[in-house]
């Protein structure tokens, strides 16, 4: 089995402005250009010939397709907003409570070679337990504003106030939140004992008066999807290469994240760094299931180091910038575009053409260009 490497040269031709992850043009940005370039990739594009049309009936009258994963939720959730839920994933963090409910999750490193992981739930008023909750980086806020959520997290850095501050940032703050909106186990100690749980939510988004339904402000429709009996294989890429096993742990070194995919039910099985320095299965520990996606995205990202303490700025509205593309046990090399805050980030294959996703859950790695990672 042939094995990829893939590592990206960034060329910085002149001292770049520290700052948030805004749009290139406006305020808090990063503001000037630099290229990448691939070392090592041969993935080429051809014109997707992938059938969207819908032509599936729903399980039960009424349903409708989540905007999240395409799959057939309650007509209840047509319009209602998700939340985001910021999560540690350093070792003492986890395990983690109801994460498995999330439909996107994404991973980014944040000071430290830490990650911290963030949960899009579409479907949240039923969850008792979510977490643990630590404090935000402002790039997540960004990504979070592509899902109109409501975004839970437990303080921050002051390099948040900015973006946090905004009237249209919908947020939940622990450090601040009425009592009996987050909750402390008494299983573990401080600061990875902070929970928060549907009643929690709906308390605060009362007490804030937030809608619960979608303001408009994103975009309608995010992922392209197609249905589960017409699979998107990428076969019909002369391009496209195996890709079974994803190897994070160069980018990830602390919780050395990877993925295997598994043939039976189609669907990336996520391994990471556990207590005791062991690697296993990233389960949730609410109710014992490994996570897993049908879809998994690299986004490399430029990136600057912020200040002495390691704090990290990402560049997240970008025009210019590549990764890769798992399903179905292959990869594809794609280009990704973010033009908004509120905007989605689109990914499109290398004729340009907008990749298809498999209807089901995705995985988004936030990648520093001039890491490495591995598949095969």
């Amino acid at each position: 089995m042939k094995k990829w490497k893939v590592l990206f040269l960034v060329a910085v031709s002149s001292t770049l402005v520290l700052s948030g992850c805004g749009d290139k043009k406006g305020n808090n940005s990063i503001s000037e250009s630099i290229t990448a370039e691939p070392i090592e990739q041969d993935a080429t594009g051809a014109e997707s010939t992938v059938d969207v049309t819908d032509d599936e009936e729903p399980p039960a009258a009424g349903m409708v397709r989540s905007k999240l994963t395409n799959e057939w939720v309650s007509s209840s959730l047509e319009y209602k907003r998700p939340i985001a839920v910021m999560i540690p994933n350093e070792i003492s963090a986890v395990p983690h409570y109801g994460i498995s409910n999330a439909d996107i999750l994404y991973e980014c490193n944040v000071e430290g070679d830490m990650t911290r992981l963030m949960g899009v739930f579409g479907d949240w008023e039923n969850l008792q337990k979510i977490g643990n909750v630590r404090s935000a980086r402002d790039y997540f806020i960004y990504w979070s504003f592509e899902w109109d959520s409501v975004f839970c997290h437990y303080g921050g850095p002051f390099y948040i106030d900015e973006v946090i501050s905004r009237e249209d940032t919908n947020n939940i703050n622990g450090t601040v939140a009425a009592e009996g909106v987050y909750f402390r186990s008494s299983d573990r100690s401080a600061p990875h004992n902070a929970y928060i749980s549907a009643e929690g939510i709906d308390q605060a988004i009362e007490q804030y008066d937030y809608t619960k339904q979608y303001r408009g402000m994103a975009d309608e429709n995010h992922f392209k999807f197609t249905g589960a009996s017409n699979p998107n294989t990428l076969n019909q890429y002369t391009g496209s290469v195996s890709g079974r096993l994803i190897d994070m742990s160069e980018c990830y070194p602390m919780t050395k994240s990877y993925f295997k995919y598994n043939e039976s039910d189609g669907l990336y099985y996520r391994y990471q760094n556990l207590a005791g320095g062991t690697d296993g299965p990233h389960i949730d520990a609410a109710n014992n299931e490994q996570l897993a996606f049908k879809n998994v995205i690299i986004q490399n990202t430029y990136y600057e180091v912020r200040d002495e303490k390691g704090y990290l700025a990402y560049q997240c509205i970008d025009d210019s910038r590549d990764g890769w593309f798992f399903t179905e046990g292959k990869a594809l090399h794609i280009n990704w575009v973010k033009e908004s805050d509120y905007g989605a980030t689109r990914y499109y294959d290398d004729d340009g053409n907008e990749i298809v996703l498999n209807t089901g859950k995705t995985m988004i790695l936030i990648v520093q260009e001039g890491d490495s990672f591995h598949f095969e």
